[in-house]
């Protein structure tokens, strides 16, 4: 059995007609840039979130980037990012002119952890980016509480977590703002680049629709200096038909899960636990395992694609490694070494989680001898 990491040419196949149809409209109208179909989009995911304005740009990068330049904070100002996420995250801090400070996993979980964060709190600190890593949802109740009482902002990740749920309140909706990615392999993916940012307050809402579009106030009356970081037409059309099949989608993913961690007890795998009130989308399943390597290549020799998200923590990557010389984030350095993520989509065949499950099962008793202690 052959099954890809993931299988986006399935999903196109399935939504052909629909999709089709959406880009022809947008050819027709001839307007391509800022006009209906952007408007009609941000509505719809506003409603979907449960935040009063989302405004649309061309990545999840520039969600955050935005978001930091749109709250003021720049040079002097230090942000306390996850150190076990993807570049992108920590890499929008230092665009934004001001300095990432790293904080560690909680422990059993892949996610920030509060008491680290505590510790990576400096007298510079403004904010705070929660990151919802693989479509779970960070503990929220704690970081909300630390940024209240520092006075800080707390701004959320959700690049991989579009339809996540923190006890019956959508992800994106809690912090100043939430960024939001499109990038093809997401839960809701365009295809191109793209990204949103979610914002409940007014004024905040309308300067980042100024810093999307070079500063505008007017067509040509630039009150700021801005970016050019608008969502296109055809993308936003994609998304718009993609959007009504996203819950359906995340249940899929989280059936897929469920199949995965039955398949995979009494082996040396491992994987975060869902809290209760949370209710994660499954961006990715991974696992740890001590033999990560070995396991993965394991797989590929049967024809299984997988792979590890991600091998580097912000705080040892090149860019990042001279300026936190001595930083030592011990659980996401552990991670880095050890996670592996295993194919799932919502196409994805529940025999082929099973059959994943029993290879993985064959490697532990050919290679190791036995499975994890009960």
């Amino acid at each position: 059995m052959i099954v890809p990491q993931l299988d986006l040419a399935q999903e196109y196949q399935q939504l052909r007609a629909e999709i089709d149809a959406a880009v022809q409209r947008v050819f027709l109208k001839g307007a391509f840039i800022d006009s209906a179909e952007n408007a009609v989009l941000e509505h719809e995911l506003a409603e979907y979130i449960g935040a009063a304005e989302v405004i649309c740009v061309n990545s999840g990068t520039d969600a955050l980037l935005l978001s930091l330049k749109a709250l003021g904070i720049g040079a002097g100002d230090d942000v306390i990012v996850p150190a076990f996420t993807f570049f992108a995250t920590a890499e929008a801090v230092s665009l934004a002119g001001a300095r990432p400070c790293f904080a560690d996993c909680a422990p059993g979980q892949y996610n920030i952890d509060a008491s680290s964060v505590g510790q990576a709190l400096t007298p510079r600190t403004r904010a705070v980016i929660a990151v919802h890593l693989f479509g779970q949802p960070v503990d929220l109740k704690p970081l909300q509480e630390f940024c209240a009482s520092h006075n800080l902002w707390l701004i959320e990740d959700a690049a991989q977590a579009i339809g996540a749920r923190y006890h019956d309140q959508g992800i994106g909706s809690f912090g100043i703002t939430g960024a939001f990615s499109f990038y093809p392999t997401k839960n809701l993916g365009t295809y191109g680049d793209g990204g949103a940012i979610a914002c409940s307050d007014p004024e905040l809402a309308s300067r980042l629709r100024r810093l999307r579009n070079h500063g505008r106030q007017d067509r040509y009356q630039h009150t700021e200096i801005g970016f050019n970081s608008r969502l296109d037409e055809l993308q936003a059309a994609i998304l718009k038909v993609k959007l009504a099949y996203l819950d359906d989608w995340n249940a899929q993913r989280r059936q897929l899960a469920t199949l995965y961690q039955q398949a995979l007890q009494n082996t040396e795998c491992n994987w975060p636990t869902v809290p209760e009130g949370i209710v994660p989308v499954h961006h990715q399943f991974v696992i740890t395992h001590p033999q990560r390597d070995a396991l993965q290549l394991f797989l590929a020799e049967h024809n299984i694609s997988t792979a590890v998200f991600y091998p580097i923590p912000c705080h040892l990557q090149p860019a990042f490694s001279e300026s936190h010389a001595g930083v030592s984030l011990p659980l996401a350095e552990r991670l880095a070494d050890q996670v592996l993520a295993l194919p799932i989509y919502p196409a994805l065949p529940p025999e082929a989680v099973r059959h994943i499950g029993e290879l993985i099962q064959d490697f532990e008793h050919v290679e190791h001898g036995k499975g994890k202690s009960p």
